[in-house]
Parts: structure tokens; C-alpha cells; sequence
């Protein structure tokens, strides 16, 4: 359970990815075969309107992402969609250090076991809970912390032992 706010930072930045699902190929890519433009449902192209002159030009793995973004867009609530349009533009204001460096923070807390996934998930929820003020001075905190101090602070939340978490709580 290592770099905890940096990953929590991450999960709040990416959580559901881009809007347009453009962003960078998954883990294991497939091999997927082109899809022209003609076949998309009609759903489809009026949310991938925007790439309708670049469609062919697209990768066949990057047509399949996009595809799947859309078919998410489709399903997501108003609110929904506003916050992934946020989130999108707030991606897109980040230099590409910063983008980079978030992928593989992203790639790297894909790879953790599901449970401490999971731990990560629901401290994330504890802290979006928290007053405006107190998350301030948590990260204030963080920020003016040792590599060792961090790595201390670290041990002191534990990612909960498998059989621990199938134990009710005392």
C-alpha cells in the first residue's frame, strides 16, 4: 500500500477516463479488425460525429475504444456526462508530463491485488467526505512530509488482510 494520496489524487483525476475515450490503449490491446463508419449504429455516429473525417485514419484498436466510450456516453445521466466533460476538460489543461505521469500512476494502481484496490477506493470515499478545510490540511500535511514520514504514515493504513475483510467488523 504504497504512495496512498498520490493514488487517491489519481482515482479522483481518472476514475471513468475521458468523455471521448481517446485516451491511452489499454494495458493488453487487442487486435481488433478496422470498422467502417457505416456500420456504427446511428447512436454511435452522432456521438462520434466529431471523427467521422478522421475515422478511417484511426487504428482499429482506437475505433474499438471509441466505440465502447460512446456506447458508455450513451448509457451516462445528464450529471453524469457533465462531470465527465469536466473532467475531460481539466485533462486536457494538464501538460503532458503530468498526463504521462498519471497514466502510469493509473497503470500502476491497475496492477495492485483487488483488495488493496479496493482499501484505496474506500479511503478515497473517507476523504471526499471530509470538510473542505480538514482535506486541505491533509494534504498540506502530505505535502510537507519526508519520503520516510510519508512511507510511515503509509503502515499506519494498512490495505485489510483478505480474511480480515471476510470478518465482521467488533
Amino acid at each position: 500500500m504504497k504512495r496512498l494520496l498520490p493514488l487517491l489524487v489519481v482515482l479522483a483525476a481518472v476514475s471513468a477516463g475521458p468523455a471521448d475515450a481517446a485516451g491511452p490503449a489499454p494495458l493488453a490491446a487487442t487486435h481488433a479488425t478496422p470498422v467502417a463508419w457505416s456500420s456504427l449504429t446511428a447512436a454511435e455516429q452522432q456521438t462520434l460525429g466529431y471523427a467521422k473525417d478522421k475515422w478511417e485514419s484511426y487504428s482499429p484498436d482506437r475505433q474499438q475504444r471509441l466505440i465502447k466510450g460512446a456506447d458508455r456516453w450513451e448509457k451516462m445521466t445528464p450529471a453524469e456526462r457533465a462531470r465527465a466533460r469536466a473532467r475531460l476538460q481539466r485533462w486536457r489543461k494538464l501538460p503532458p508530463a503530468d498526463q504521462a505521469r498519471l497514466r502510469q500512476r493509473y497503470e500502476a494502481f491497475q496492477k495492485l491485488p483487488p483488495d488493496e484496490q479496493q482499501h484505496i477506493r474506500d479511503l478515497y470515499q473517507k476523504y471526499q467526505k471530509l470538510p473542505a478545510d480538514q482535506k486541505q490540511q491533509l494534504r498540506e500535511r502530505w505535502k510537507n512530509m519526508t519520503p520516510a514520514e510519508r512511507q510511515q504514515a503509509l503502515k499506519k493504513s494498512p490495505a485489510p488482510s483478505p480474511a480480515a475483510a471476510s470478518k465482521p467488523p467488533a
